[in-house]
């Protein structure tokens, strides 16, 4: 069977590019003759997957060599982020399904959708869709209000082989813009003051997950944490995805926003903190019983004070961030 792969691939996001390592080795495992992914970074792609790729605008020849379409994790069938973007992952489907293609959804996270014409064409595509399996009970509920039977299933990087190190004395803070963090002004601060005190023997690593989000605020909260009283303090970015993996895995204790982020710490068994910038983020953090930091930061200390710190001498910064992948002072 010939595949195309379609999702947020390309843009060195590491959820979405470990969603599409697990997918390409599950298709190769399954005896694919050939997977293409439609990537804004095709030839990245190539080399990273070890798979066929192409543009994010020229995918219709792929598509109609191709005998099924996989739709592959993550949230893209939303409009928070915009209607374009809907709209454009919608066409996609479409295509597939014009050349009388399979199309299959894995592991899906459905919505927000807030705009009528959103609703309306999503629920009219989706009907018409071979397989879909969700990775949250909202999003089947929401399906299912529509009339579409969706099946509930892990997210694909649940799937992923992390081995839990049970290292102490670091704690990993993961964050990216988001307009809720301007909308709450002084969030960053008080959370940077609420770490610096709890944590005040340990480390800290400040881990991009995707530079061009994640990378200048990173910096900016290093600084937060230091003028707050923080010692090793430690950003780290342009990280691969196995450098990501072994950073949160050798973690004592991880805050974190993205949410693969914080499937990687339920995975390595890390004492994971969510931060609710988005529904699935609060979707995980309820099912896995996460502490759940508000963005308005109206529980911040009632989430730090309900926290057990074990008092170790830390590792200095010259040994635990020996011959790792790009780490800065902040």
């Amino acid at each position: 069977m010939k595949y195309v792969v379609s999702g947020y691939i390309g843009f060195d996001n590491f959820g979405d590019e470990a969603i599409a390592r697990v997918l390409a080795q599950r298709l190769k495992d399954e005896g694919a003759e050939k997977i293409t992914m439609i990537s804004a970074n095709p030839n990245n792609t190539k080399m990273l997957h070890d798979v066929d790729a192409c543009g994010r605008f020229n995918f219709i020849k792929s598509i109609d060599e191709s005998d099924i379409l996989i739709f592959g994790g993550g949230s893209v069938l939303q409009d928070v982020t915009s209607l374009r973007s809907l709209i454009y992952y919608l066409c996609v489907i479409c295509t597939a399904l014009f050349f009388g293609k399979k199309v299959q959804l894995l592991a899906q996270g459905i919505g927000p959708i807030k705009s009528r014409i959103g609703k309306f064409l999503t629920k009219k595509v989706l009907r018409n869709v071979e397989k879909i399996s969700v990775r949250d009970f909202q999003s089947q509920m929401l399906l299912k209000s529509w009339g579409i039977d969706a099946e509930l299933v892990n997210d694909p990087v649940f799937g992923m082989n992390i081995t839990p190190k049970h290292q102490t004395g670091t704690v990993g803070i993961q964050i990216r813009e988001c307009p809720q963090l301007y909308e709450n002004k002084d969030f960053l601060e008080n959370l940077a003051k609420e770490l610096s005190q709890k944590f005040k023997e340990k480390n800290f690593e400040i881990i991009s997950l995707q530079d061009s989000y994640d990378s200048d605020i990173c910096w900016k909260f290093g600084t937060m944490l230091k003028q707050n009283g923080a010692d090793n303090v430690m950003v780290c970015e342009s990280l691969t995805l196995d450098d990501v993996i072994d950073r949160i895995s050798g973690l004592e204790y991880l805050v974190a926003m993205r949410f693969h982020a914080n499937v990687v710490g339920i995975k390595s068994e890390v004492k994971t903190i969510a931060i609710d910038y988005d529904p699935k983020v609060r979707k995980i953090a309820e099912e896995y019983q996460l502490p759940l930091i508000k963005l308005d930061g109206t529980n911040l200390k009632e989430v730090f004070e309900a926290i057990e710190i074990v008092s170790e001498s830390p590792e200095t910064p010259s040994e635990s961030s020996e011959n790792q992948p790009n780490q800065n002072q902040a």
